[in-house]
């Protein structure tokens, strides 16, 4: 067996096509007598919608349609939540067009269909809306007040639960040392380089829909679309083209990917969508946006008593696909790697007159992490006892693993899988330099050094499909469930079939994303296209080498254990001369040959993987800043990730993850934020004034991965490696920024204003 494929940087499949202009995107796509949508959106935050005019805009010529709620089946009245559906939202789910009320700038209120984007443009101006404003409210604390305007037939408190184990209050009662704060991450997005776009036509000789621009989970959209148009999943084909970026937002069902589709088979013509960049921040899901009223109780040697938490999660004008996953994950992974005696936490979900939230790269622990690393710091500080090592006293030991943490998700227990959490925390410290970044930090003023200490999720929805195949060429296929934004999946998913077969890693071709040619699958979120589809790829990997060495067994007549595949071909073990190559067993196959001799036709085999739960890995952030008194600026001197992940089956790709993550979560920490006016109209909807981080503010980011830790609960020991780049972003930055200005960061981002107001107080 070719053997050391898993566990080496090989090159990734996926860059040839980017790299020679040969990949191929959503707008790229272009069919015969294809038609073009514009979407018309609210300019109000929360208005009536008292009549809708779209006469004078069908008269322009090359207008084909104008579409409005009307026209919409009704089956088609509300996108359905596709995660944690467990309560009942249905009176705060999105309709595809709006219809009597709007509740956000840029809800979709009609859709013009014309011979071009320029076209549609043009006639949605000449659509005549008449709206009646409404009062706004644009904090989730706000919307729970009495008074506040309520934005749907049920509270504005659309949703929550309550987490609790130990007893809360005597804890707290007895304790040493109580720390409450008011702690708030600021509402940013993922903002991906490609835009959103559909482009949808129907098959007049088949009757088969077809959608281009899939992404994510194109075999759970189809089920979604298939439900809104009543109409039978098998007469649906998504098809997932290349993707720039996803982390989290791409994908998702939206009112477009209905009201494409729909349009299409309307007009029996294809349709094409692109949005672009100011509608795709109005129109995208944001994230992140809590608040929290957090408290920690410790005895008088800092041990960690109970934590108690009441956050509000502001999922904006309605409750996507999603549905409670951020808050859930929240919630579940708020107590960290730490021992907590008790634990106590309320959730809301609450709704309000913004852009609809849902999930972005490590949704909800970027949250958590920030919120418990920032007042594990505050009570540091109070305690006077070093951060570091209030942290190393409460670690949960690597002997206590598998530990159960008491929390859930989705009603389902968390209980962290392996880890050796003091281990990671001396080797990150020792990567960083931690005893020479203190040295550092005190030879001036305004320089701090922080850290932020993690466990993430990973392998989430539990199951996923794989097609392993050997061609008529010798050459080996992969069929996954899964889905590519980037990630490097089909260059994962050929490491893994490469090390199990024995061929040749450039001999694998990895296909996904077509539910023409892979029948089921879930897609790719929450860190699971290794520990899943991977497990699914070995498992049929597995099964397909046991096939070939038996043909060729029978073929060579040499007992299969005597026989290894090695490359193109199985050969005699100590005699490689006598072999059979792999193209010749493919024709052994055939079904005249193999039904002839009572075998299996082909040289095929599926697999399915289930994991009942999921897996934990885990890791450190530690950064060291500089700070302007004078400009509020923040400048990352030196900035280091340690992560452990079970298993990397191909490392550098491992250290892109986790560095492109680490911008993201710096980003979030220090420029990034979707600021609204007090009408509610977004006023960061571009880049002059959303910040994203350029190459000088994006820092050096050293990573050093770590297999202290494998799991068992998938064959390959592997987690996932997307989400630990981001996870402990914000709580490393804003702890080193806390200690540069001896003054306590309670919001994120750490902007420049703010900046200069803690410098202020630290100065006091």
């Amino acid at each position: 067996m070719r053997k050391g494929v898993i566990g080496t940087s090989l090159p990734r499949k996926e860059d040839v096509p980017l790299l020679t202009g040969a990949a191929r995107f959503a707008g790229d796509v272009q069919r015969p007598g294809m038609l073009h949508a514009h979407i018309l959106r609210s300019p109000f935050a929360h208005a009536r919608l008292l009549s809708l005019n779209a006469g004078p805009a069908l008269e322009l010529p090359g207008v084909h349609a104008v579409l409005t709620q009307e026209d919409l089946p009704p089956a088609a009245r509300a996108i359905p939540m596709r995660m944690f559906a467990q309560q009942d939202l249905e009176g705060y789910l999105q309709p595809p067009l709006a219809g009597g009320v709007v509740r956000y700038s840029g809800e979709p209120v009609a859709m013009v269909v014309a011979d071009s984007r320029y076209e549609a443009e043009d006639a949605a101006e000449l659509v005549e809306v008449d709206y009646s404003e409404l009062p706004v409210v644009l904090r989730p604390d706000e919307a729970l007040e009495e008074e506040a305007p309520r934005l749907h037939t049920g509270p504005n408190r659309a949703g929550g639960f309550r987490i609790e184990f130990g007893d809360v209050d005597r804890a707290f009662a007895e304790a040493h040392l109580v720390v409450e704060e008011r702690l708030e991450v600021g509402r940013h997005a993922a903002v991906p380089l490609e835009t959103r776009g559909l482009v949808a036509e129907v098959d007049e000789l088949t009757g088969m829909l077809v959608v281009y621009g899939a992404a994510k989970i194109p075999h759970v959209n189809r089920r979604i679309l298939a439900r809104l148009l009543d109409r039978p999943e098998e007469r649906i084909r998504l098809v997932e083209l290349n993707v720039g970026g996803g982390f989290g937002a791409r994908g998702e069902f939206y009112p477009e990917d209905f009201l494409i589709p729909f349009c299409a088979l309307r007009l029996r013509r294809p349709v094409a969508w692109v949005e672009d960049r100011e509608e795709h921040m109005r129109a995208c899901n944001h994230s992140r946006e809590q608040v929290h009223d957090v408290a920690i109780a410790l005895a008088k040697d800092g041990r960690f008593l109970a934590l108690r938490d009441r956050f509000l999660n502001n999922t904006g004008a309605y409750i996507r696909t999603h549905g409670l996953v951020v808050p859930g994950m929240t919630a579940a992974l708020l107590p960290g790697p730490y021992r907590w005696s008790a634990y106590r936490c309320d959730a809301s979900q609450v709704v309000t007159n913004k852009t609809p939230a849902g999930t972005y790269r490590a949704p909800g622990r970027y949250e958590a992490n920030f919120v418990r690393e920032r007042l594990i710091d505050v009570a540091a500080h109070r305690l006077r006892l070093d951060p570091v090592e209030l942290r190393r006293r409460n670690l949960i030991a690597r002997d206590d693993m598998p530990y159960p943490t008491g929390t859930h998700t989705d009603g389902h227990p968390v209980v962290y899988d392996s880890g050796d959490y003091a281990l990671l925390l001396e080797k990150g410290l020792a990567r960083f330099g931690w005893e020479e970044m203190r040295r550092w930090r005190d030879s001036a003023p305004h320089r701090g050094i922080g850290v932020g200490f993690f466990v993430e999720k990973s392998g989430i929805a539990r199951w996923e499909y794989a097609r392993v195949e050997v061609t008529n060429r010798g050459e080996t296929h992969v069929y996954s469930g899964g889905a590519s934004l980037g990630q490097g999946l089909e260059t994962v998913l050929a490491q893994v079939a490469a090390d199990t077969l024995g061929v040749r890693y450039d001999d694998v071709s990895v296909f996904h994303g077509d539910t023409a040619t892979i029948p089921d699958g879930m897609g790719a979120f929450g860190s699971r296209a290794a520990t899943l589809g991977g497990s699914a790829v070995l498992r049929g990997a597995t099964r397909l080498r046991e096939r070939l060495l038996e043909l060729a067994a029978d073929e060579l007549e040499i007992a299969p254990e005597d026989l290894d595949l090695v490359d193109d071909a199985v050969i005699a073990r100590g005699a490689p001369a006598t072999r059979v190559s792999l193209s010749a067993l493919f024709e052994l196959a055939r079904p005249a040959r193999a039904l002839g001799s009572n075998t299996q036709p082909g040289l095929s085999e599926e697999a399915y993987f289930l994991s009942e739960d999921m897996t934990f890995p885990y890791g450190l952030h530690c950064a060291a800043v500089e700070i302007d008194a004078e400009t509020g600026g923040v400048a990352i001197e030196r900035y280091t990730v340690a992560y452990d992940l079970g298993r990397a089956i191909n490392p550098q790709l491992v250290e892109g993850q986790v560095v492109g993550g680490a911008a993201q979560g710096v980003a979030g920490a220090l420029l990034e934020e979707l600021a609204y006016d007090e009408g509610g109209q977004l006023v960061a909807g571009s880049f002059m004034d959303y910040l994203l981080p350029t190459a000088g503010e994006a820092p050096f980011v050293d990573v050093l991965i770590t297999e202290d830790a494998p799991t068992s609960r998938n064959p390959l020991g592997a987690k996932g490696a997307g989400e630990g780049g981001t996870a402990a972003a914000g709580a490393a930055i804003a702890n080193a920024v806390a200690d540069a200005l001896a003054a306590e960061p309670t919001r994120l981002p750490i902007t420049p204003e703010r900046v200069l107001t803690l410098a202020r107080e630290g100065a006091r």
